[in-house]
């Protein structure tokens, strides 16, 4: 596996690489990001380092990662990638096939943000694809932005980055959730779409799906970070406990997708002189989309999402002291055994998103306000369940809110489609 470092450390040797890189830190001509972070074949630390450290890193052969913080715009992330529970190896020892599967979803995804006039830069990662724009920090745009995400900023956490700041990225993952669901609504895809990696019944290949994965959005934004393009690819050998063999694998790269189909850009992603080719010839500035993310912020402000997001906030979870005579009362007793079994073992089982999902749908049947179900959650998370430091930097409050209220956005849908459709057969219409 050392051989992977030392292919990588010689790619990176090409100063059209390097270029590339430098141009995904920040505007062309200097590093915006507020850190980068650097990690090998082991699991991955994502420790901040000052983008000045580049270079030294590159020289090692490691993977690049940098901040979604940035000093001077707010980027929006759209990330699009194939899971599978039970061959987790899949993507990378199958990559044609992993890439044919999502092409409606990258298709749709590609479609809206072109109707919307957003111009992305689009990068094709070992499982997916990853479309990344900006809006700048100042203006009526970032304004509206901060006002729609205000109310989803719980104030739990202290994080180094200015509140408007942190309300403005969290009013933007409300507003991505709007594009997201369009774009699985016009994705027809031979296996589930979901929003986060959910756990789905097995398929031709195990329990595959396709993520469009917003979980980002449940963190605060320091915590954050999006492989740069030109880095290794290491995350196989950082989950080798789950690959299995991985000798058959050679260099993964992420690369920014050309102008050719997806499956013409993948060799340059495993062939790293093809890669650097590629970098001689490409940009990986990170657009400015302001003006269509106006058009996306006018269609979310008219939207059911947006008043259900409304209804979600306009309540407040239990406060910590009322606990023991609240959500500690939730009568275990009478839930589903898994849902009960993920109340009772939060750690690790309340954090799979499958079993937030299973919470949420069974205590919305039971009559439960989505924002007190995730206040349920959350008094799991902020309990010693023996987390460790695995909440260090992060807001277990937000996370509730995050999971739950797309959840819960999800079943409002689907009841509100079976009611349609009800209508119509009495009606004599059907579909």
């Amino acid at each position: 596996m050392a051989s992977i470092l030392e292919d990588l450390r010689a790619f990176y040797r090409f100063p059209a690489v390097r270029r590339r890189m430098w141009e995904f830190l920040g505007d062309g001509r200097q590093a915006t990001c507020v850190y980068i972070t650097a990690d090998g074949l082991e699991w991955p630390r994502r420790e901040p380092r000052p983008p000045s450290t580049l270079g030294p890193q590159l020289d090692r052969g490691l993977e690049i990662c940098r901040s979604l913080w940035d000093r001077e715009s707010l980027l929006a992330h759209l990330d699009i990638e194939y899971v599978n529970f039970d061959f987790p190896a899949e993507p990378y020892l199958d990559p044609v096939r992993t890439f044919t599967l999502q092409g409606p979803v990258e298709a749709a995804a590609a479609r809206e943000l072109r109707r919307l006039g957003i111009p992305f830069l689009q990068v094709l990662s070992g499982r997916g694809h990853h479309f990344a724009w900006k809006i700048p920090h100042r203006g009526v745009l970032f304004e509206s932005l901060r006002q729609i995400g205000q109310a989803a900023v719980n104030g739990d956490l202290p994080t180094p980055c200015e509140e408007s700041l942190e309300a403005a990225f969290s009013g933007l993952g409300l507003v991505i959730e709007h594009l997201a669901r369009r774009i699985r609504r016009e994705a027809p895809c031979r296996i589930p779409v979901e929003f986060t990696a959910v756990e789905v019944p097995p398929g031709v290949r195990g329990r595959e799906m396709i993520s469009i994965d917003l979980s980002e959005y449940a963190d605060p934004l320091p915590a954050r970070t999006v492989r740069i393009p030109f880095s290794g690819y290491l995350k196989p050998w950082q989950q080798a406990y789950a690959m299995g063999d991985l000798e058959r694998l050679g260099p993964i790269l992420f690369i920014p997708k050309s102008n050719l189909p997806t499956l013409e850009c993948l060799p340059a992603s495993r062939d790293p002189a093809l890669a650097a080719e590629l970098a001689a010839r490409t940009c990986c500035v990170i657009p400015d989309g302001s003006d269509g993310m106006a058009r996306l912020v006018a269609e979310y402000l008219g939207s059911d999402l947006r008043v259900f997001h409304e209804e979600f906030h306009a309540i407040a979870h239990e406060p910590v002291w009322n606990w023991p005579v609240t959500y500690d009362r939730l009568p275990l007793e009478m839930l589903p055994t898994g849902v009960r079994e993920a109340l009772l073992f939060p750690n690790d089982l309340l954090l799979r998103p499958a079993s937030i999902q299973a919470v949420t749908r069974c205590l919305l049947d039971r009559g439960w306000h989505p924002r007190h179900i995730a206040g349920v959650v959350r008094s799991k998370f902020e309990r010693d369940y023996g987390w460790g430091s695995a909440w260090d930097g992060y807001s277990p409050a937000r996370r509730a809110d995050f999971y739950v209220r797309l959840f819960a956005a999800t079943h409002a849908e689907e009841v509100s489609l079976r009611e349609r459709d009800s209508l119509l057969a009495t009606a004599g219409w059907s579909q």
